[in-house]
């Protein structure tokens, strides 16, 4: 009572939020929580960590269309939530909280995902049990959520399968596939700080989940009761199914196919450096690497998989601080090379040496650019592609990637389709381009084609008569993917593409570099840079939200004395793709100006942050004149963040 009553007289003085008042006190009156979790509680609030109480109960941590990422350790770890800690520090327990990820909420989200996969299983007339496979990749709790969410599911009534270890995201979206599940989920928080952690939901065709099930799926959620919890919290291993090396090896199978002339790389031998940055990524690129003899040099100190990523600030690869170590290993072996994954490995990021010898990381753009520039030449000389191109062969990227792809594309007569931010997005777009094959086989030909196995060359083959074969697709933020029996970017397949593509520059005598500079010269100077704002904590997700409402309220007329001459606002807009599909409604706007530049503005999906994309192009007449241009457009890409970061924090404080 005593503990109910300082909790509303924190609130009044203002101390506590209202909806944070209202969440404790919803907890504390409910019967769901264990003794240990109602005493870490206690502790925070005789103690008087108002600010901790107000970060964890603020909110309910929304299980979103993608899943749910966040904290799992509080910035304050109350006595009895340490309790006896992991061996790699972490407090026994996970955070307590409503905007925390703990037990609670990975029961919660299983319970919701289970009723929605068995109310569609029923609704399609099947009666199967909802099967789900859960991959997890090394971060604090990920075993053990992993665990919670099969015992979980097994309760339910369904049929539950883990792998016996760690593995990369992309790995789950395949065996989701290859296992025939109804669902799929992944404990990862790719590559968020240390004390985050997430629950990403994939459906049966192994992409993540996308409307209408997204919708349903969090409607199941936020269904279930928290008196419903307690039966979940101790784990029962007893009817799940740990996976045998078999489904690795099918995976490991299908990334083979992402390599176009397996010839190359007996024809060149450049020397990689590989660091996984403590995560999942050695799981498959390893061997990979090895089944193709490419001469890879793994980062010893950091293919130990530890959560704390202790030799990193951050185990991102689209922060140049992730090659450090890296980078200094290069330079003893003399390697051509760096690639660097991210703790779930579906990010990839690379380097290269420079005509004068130099190393030098690429952005997610550049390298997507150099890969599809290669895949489609290549896909044309040996016939694959007609030379012509073709409407139905498509490279697939998200609106906030570089333009010079769609410029890749249409120069060598592919469909480019731009698709919102995230790439469940061109996971929904495999999946139609598949129906469309299997509707049209049945329809006009009377055959029912199995697709997954169906081997490569007649699926292509197909894809091209009957719907619209996916070359390659891509987005900026270091996601890659060639395979259509994958559904998610995947940095081991983009690994044996990029090797592969070194090795032809080399039996070409050209660095990355120069071959990059050889499509500027052949289709324009493109320049992207990414700006992002963090916003922490309740008042910051305030402020992103009034930036948010102000481009609709208030839209700029005029950025850095730039005359701003159209608006794309995505929440509004009806807008269709280049297969003529709607394009779901979202808070995202892009902005075009007057000097041909534009930017787009979107929240963050995963971190307290608001983004600003912005996209140059200048022509290039000559190789003399490059290095001038891209200098005077970076110093005009810096002006424009400049202004749009003074304009954001205006529009936050309006």
């Amino acid at each position: 009572m005593a503990i109910t009553e300082a909790i509303k007289s924190a609130g009044e003085r203002g101390e506590l939020m209202e909806t944070a008042v209202i969440n404790l006190e919803q907890w504390l009156n409910g019967s769901f929580l264990p003794e240990w979790a109602r005493k870490a509680i206690t502790e925070l609030v005789e103690a008087g960590e108002w600010g901790e109480l107000n970060e964890r109960f603020y909110k309910d941590m929304k299980f979103g269309t993608g899943g749910i990422r966040g904290r799992t350790i509080g910035q304050t770890t109350p006595p009895s939530e340490q309790g006896k800690s992991t061996p790699e520090g972490a407090p026994e327990h996970p955070a307590v909280g409503t905007n925390v990820l703990n037990d609670f909420l990975v029961i919660r989200a299983t319970m919701g995902l289970f009723r929605h996969c068995k109310q569609h299983l029923a609704d399609e007339e099947r009666y199967d049990i909802p099967k789900l496979v859960i991959a997890h990749d090394v971060r604090h709790y990920s075993r053990h959520f992993c665990e919670l969410s099969a015992s979980t599911w097994t309760k339910l009534g369904g049929l539950a399968m883990i792998f016996d270890g760690p593995r990369a995201t992309p790995h789950l979206s395949f065996a989701v596939r290859h296992l025939h599940c109804t669902a799929g989920v992944v404990i990862t928080a790719s590559h968020n700080p240390p004390h985050d952690n997430g629950f990403k939901a994939y459906f049966s065709d192994g992409a993540q989940v996308v409307s209408p099930h997204a919708e349903s799926i969090i409607s199941e959620v936020e269904k279930v009761s928290l008196e419903e919890l307690p039966q979940f919290l101790e784990k029962d291993l007893s009817k799940v199914i740990t996976l045998p090396s078999s489904v690795d090896e099918a995976y490991y199978e299908v990334l083979e196919e992402n390599v176009l002339d397996p010839d190359v790389f007996e024809a060149a031998h450049p020397k990689f450096v590989f660091t996984p940055n403590h995560g999942t990524g050695a799981v498959s690129a390893i061997p990979l690497l090895e089944a193709f003899n490419i001469d890879i040099h793994p980062v010893a100190e950091q293919m130990v998989q530890d959560p704390r990523f202790p030799t990193l600030k951050s185990p991102n690869p689209e922060i140049a601080s992730a090659f450090d170590m890296a980078l200094a290993e290069a330079e003893k072996l003399e390697a051509d090379a760096v690639i660097a994954t991210d703790p779930d490995a579906d990010r990839l990021g690379i380097g290269a040496r420079t005509v004068e010898g130099k190393m030098k990381l690429y952005t997610g753009n550049m390298l997507g650019s150099c890969l599809a520039e290669y895949r489609v030449s290549k896909l044309k000389e040996m016939g694959i592609i007609p030379a012509a191109g073709s409407e139905h062969a498509a490279l697939i990227k998200t609106f906030v990637t570089t333009p010079l792809q769609q410029a890749i594309a249409e120069s060598h007569g592919l469909k480019c389709i731009n698709t919102l931010t995230g790439f469940k997005w061109i996971g929904e777009k495999l999946n139609h381009y598949q129906e469309e094959l299997e509707e049209k086989l049945w329809d006009e030909e009377g055959i029912a084609l199995n697709y997954d196995h169906t081997d490569l060359s007649t699926r292509v083959s197909l894809l091209l008569e009957y719907s619209t074969y996916y070359v390659f697709g891509g987005e900026e933020s270091y996601g890659y993917l060639a395979s259509d029996r994958v559904r998610d970017k995947d940095a081991s397949g983009a690994i044996i593409m990029f090797c592969e593509l070194m090795c032809y520059l080399k039996t070409q005598g050209l660095t990355l570099e120069q071959y990059l500079d050889g499509i500027y010269l052949k289709y324009g100077y493109y320049a992207e840079s990414l700006l992002n704002i963090y916003m922490e904590g309740a008042s910051g997700s305030e402020q992103i939200q009034r930036i948010i409402t102000s481009y609709s309220d208030n839209p700029p007329t005029e950025i850095d004395g730039i005359a701003v001459t159209n608006i794309t606002n995505f929440a509004q807009d009806e807008l269709k793709d280049a297969d003529g599909k709607r394009i779901p409604k979202e808070k995202f706007f892009f902005i075009e100006l007057a000097n041909g530049y534009s930017y787009a503005v979107r929240g963050s999906g995963t971190e307290p942050k608001i983004k600003f994309y912005c996209f140059a192009k200048e022509n290039v007449s000559n190789e003399a004149e490059l290095g001038l241009v891209k200098d005077a457009t970076t110093a005009k890409v810096k002006a424009l963040q400049a202004a749009l970061e003074a304009d954001a924090h205006t529009r936050a404080g309006a």
